[in-house]
């Protein structure tokens, strides 16, 4: 930790994949840390390396400077949060969590009511990303400033945005997490039509280096050469939680989204959904 900066305590709510590398950059950053999860047996390396583990959400945030919560969407956010904490006021409260632009509104409307600063500070990235803290991070809402301290820990400076509003970041992560999924596709179906002209997996894969399509081939193209998903960075059910968030924010069709989110429920309906979010690829040509 920078001399310069204070010490917090810190009540973090939400260890799934991406949570327990975030929680664990506070924890090294030499801030007082409370870890809590709704699924119990998730806090285990985080205690050992000096976190406290609380049996409650309430129990984490008892005399918290700073609410962090990286839950699974909406719903989790109101159970645990709007409907089960009642924060003091002048915490901060940074929010993970990938919601809808309308959800992000709600949250700070609610937040304001109790005097507690909000920031929806959603990530852009998968684990590499975050373990080596390389992130892209979004920070929306009229204190965005009071929160860089923390997520500058897990951020790219270069991909560090801040924006005015809550509302506005959570669209700028669903922008991003469209370009995901439609992006990888787009690749599958670039497999498929190579396959039908003759070529192989990695005949495909090195036709696309320089085009459009070159990041998420070089990003997931040894998952389609290996047939294997088990390594999940990004889960085939939160990017599918993810698409129904876009769906119901846009205002246009989303045609292209659309048949992505079709792969990604086919995928989870043959239980694939804790597996990364390649396994759409599962079947294809190799």
């Amino acid at each position: 930790m920078n001399p310069a900066e204070p010490r917090s305590t810190i009540a973090f709510l939400g260890l799934g994949r991406m949570g327990r590398v975030l929680a664990g950059h506070l924890l090294g950053a030499g801030h007082d840390l409370r870890v809590w999860n709704r699924t119990p047996g998730r806090d285990g390396e985080l205690v050992a390396a000096g976190a406290t583990s609380a049996s409650s959400a309430a129990q984490a945030l008892d005399g918290a400077d700073v609410l962090v919560t990286a839950l699974f969407g909406p719903p989790a956010v109101r159970e645990v949060v709007l409907d089960g904490l009642s924060p003091a006021a002048g915490t901060l409260w940074i929010d993970v969590t990938t919601i809808a632009p309308a959800d992000a509104a709600e949250h700070a409307r609610w937040a304001a009511g109790r005097g507690v600063d909000h920031v929806h500070s959603p990530v852009v990235g998968s684990l590499g990303p975050a373990a080596n803290r390389s992130l892209g991070v979004l920070a929306g809402g009229p204190r965005a400033e009071r929160a860089l301290p923390y997520v500058s820990l897990w951020a790219d400076p270069d991909r560090l945005q801040v924006l005015p509003e809550a509302a506005a970041a959570a669209t700028g992560k669903l922008v991003a997490n469209l370009a995901l999924a439609v992006s990888f596709q787009g690749l599958v179906e670039a497999v498929r039509l190579g396959a039908s002209g003759g070529l192989d997996v990695e005949q495909v894969l090195t036709t696309l280096r320089g085009t459009g399509l070159g990041p998420i081939a070089a990003m997931k193209g040894q998952n389609l050469r290996t047939g294997e998903f088990g390594d999940t960075q990004f889960s085939t059910d939160l990017l599918l939680k993810d698409t129904g968030l876009m769906i119901d924010t846009s205002r246009f069709p989303l045609p292209a989204l659309t048949v992505a989110a079709q792969a990604l429920l086919a995928a989870r309906r043959a239980g694939h959904g804790d597996e990364d979010f390649s396994v759409v690829a599962r079947d294809e040509p190799r």
